[in-house]
């Protein structure tokens, strides 16, 4: 079958960020949008000819016609297998799993993540690499540069392949294997934790409920917790993927899972709350009575690991994002262990992974993961926090309450402030990134003393990269800290993130209200940066 070689012009704006390239739908829908893309990632790699690809992506609305593009022009490219999920749907941590499993090149993952999708929602396209983690900077500053000069791709003039029935097809020389799913990821949970443990917690009035969003995990969850596990029908809600996750925000957070956080703060509610994303890498823990933060999550799972037969001997070390809490340090001290800070980006724990320094890693956005794969990965770690609980046998509320007496508390918050004018938040960032040299040993408030302020640069211990200005720090003598960054996951305007924690030690108060334990904190941070006045909003569009 003849390649064509199809003559184009570049676009301005395809500049990958923490996550590959997002945009509006009616962005890529442009003539050629996708197929510049794609054709640049293919022109930014070697070595791939008769190579296999994995693509998939999370059932958001346009993903159907994506794959269909991206099939033709791996098939033009000289890719000699393309493996996909059926119906086109693979979970970003699945993702991860089909290409290490399967010993792939690399693979295409179409998400937008927790952003909404639909015909105005938001889609994405980012490249994962042989490891199964997201392309490194390296190859998406290499494609970014490709799009800018772009000129032709390469595509073949086929039918649509049939994406809904298991089997192989062929497009040109191209062999195109449409797989199951769920079922290697399923294979791969069994291998990590006990099931029968859980199994048997569930059959013993153990209650539960999972909120898949309308997104991708709905056929993992049922297949795993309400299939393997035994959970009862029912337990799985909202388990259908939908392209516009039924008109609903795919983010797990207390936002968008009020209705569960309000039903398990009640007498009659379940023992265990627990949701994912658009994509699956994210997840959101609620015990009875007992909302899990996100960083607290990584502590306690980092510190409960060895209770999970995948994870019985220990951890190498723990990874986790410049922004997210330092509850985990605390962990790492305590076991010995490496810990590392990272700017924020799942691609930055690759190396860390890979060099065998790091077991579990996580990020504050509700992002957690293993080295079971090169993403973080949602329906993973509901299924250790299940393994824990069932070989404690403690509540949810029991077993972070005994972790703070051992550890003390890290109070912690994070205010978004969503769609803000480019140019404000950028102005905002940069005149707060002019203040820092003056800040440390200044009293801020009535008594925090400054101990540092950095815009923090990385630098990777693994491979000697060097990551420069990913956030402003503001840390201060008694272990508070404030973080300003601009979030690089967005499609409209800029969203500027701002986080604030305070350590509270292990015989400290525990009890107290977040936001008025952090208000102190709050103020000095608006001071300082002036977010109200210069954005003109008086509160967050999302607090977590």
């Amino acid at each position: 079958m003849t390649v064509q070689v199809t003559k184009t012009t570049p676009f301005a704006d395809q500049k990958p960020g923490t996550s590959g390239l997002r945009k509006r739908v009616p962005v890529f829908q442009q003539a050629n949008y996708v197929e510049n893309f794609i054709q640049s990632i293919f022109d930014s790699l070697e070595g791939f000819a008769g190579k296999t690809l994995v693509i998939g992506g999370d059932g958001r609305f346009y993903n159907d016609v994506a794959i269909q593009k991206a099939i033709r022009i791996a098939a033009a490219n000289g890719f000699g297998k393309v493996l996909v999920g059926q119906g086109g749907i693979l979970s970003t941590p699945a993702a991860s799993h089909v290409i290490r499993h399967n010993q792939a090149f690399g693979g295409l993952v179409l998400s937008a993540s927790h952003n909404p999708g639909g015909p105005d929602g938001d889609f994405g396209i980012k490249y994962n690499i042989a490891n199964g983690g997201p392309a490194p900077e390296k190859i998406t500053d290499a494609v970014y540069a490709r799009t800018k000069v772009i000129d032709s791709y390469k595509t073949l003039d086929t039918p649509d392949i049939d994406l809904n029935t298991v089997g192989t097809q062929m497009v040109g020389d191209m062999v195109v294997e449409v797989i199951d799913p769920v079922a290697d990821y399923a294979a791969l949970m069994q291998t990590l934790f006990d099931f029968e443990a859980i199994r048997a917690m569930f059959a013993g009035g153990f209650r539960m409920t999972f909120d898949a969003m309308h997104a991708v995990t709905g056929p993992y969850a049922h297949a795993i917790l309400e299939g393997l596990l035994g959970a009862p029908r029912g337990t799985v809600i909202n388990g259908v993927p939908s392209p516009t996750f039924n008109n609903g925000h795919p983010d797990p957070n207390l936002v968008y899972c009020k209705d569960m956080h309000d039903l398990l703060m009640t007498a009659d509610g379940p023992d265990f709350g627990a949701a994912s994303d658009g994509d699956g890498d994210r997840n959101l823990i609620i015990g009875k009575n007992r909302f899990v933060t996100p960083s607290d999550s990584l502590a306690l799972l980092a510190a409960n690991a060895h209770l999970a037969p995948g994870y019985k001997k220990g951890i190498a070390g723990i990874a986790r994002s410049m922004p997210t809490s330092a509850a985990a340090d605390r962990v790492a001290e305590k076991l010995g262990i490496e810990m590392h800070e990272t700017p924020t980006g799942w691609k930055f724990f690759g190396n860390l992974l890979d060099a065998g320094r790091v077991t579990i890693c996580g990020e504050e956005s509700a992002g957690t993961g293993s080295d079971h794969v090169r993403e973080k990965d949602g329906l993973w770690a509901v299924l250790l926090w299940l393994n824990i609980l069932a070989v404690r046998k403690q509540s949810v509320d029991a077993i972070v309450r005994e972790h703070w007496k051992t550890y003390g508390r890290n109070y912690y918050t994070r205010h978004d402030y969503e769609e803000v004018d480019a140019a404000i938040a950028g102005k905002l960032v940069e005149d707060l990134r002019a203040q820092l040299p003056g800040l440390p040993g200044k009293i801020l408030g009535e008594d925090l003393q400054v101990a540092y302020a950095d815009d923090f640069t990385y630098h990777d211990p693994v491979d000697g990269s060097t990551s420069a200005r990913q956030g402003i720090r503001i840390g201060f003598t008694d272990g508070s800290r404030i973080v300003l960054r601009l979030s690089g996951t967005g499609t409209v305007g800029a969203t500027l993130r701002l986080y604030l924690e305070r350590y509270e030690a292990a015989d400290g108060r525990h009890d107290l209200d977040t936001q008025l334990a952090l208000e102190p904190l709050i103020g000095i941070a608006d001071a300082l940066a002036g977010i109200k006045s210069r954005t003109g909003r008086d509160t967050p569009s999302v607090i977590t």
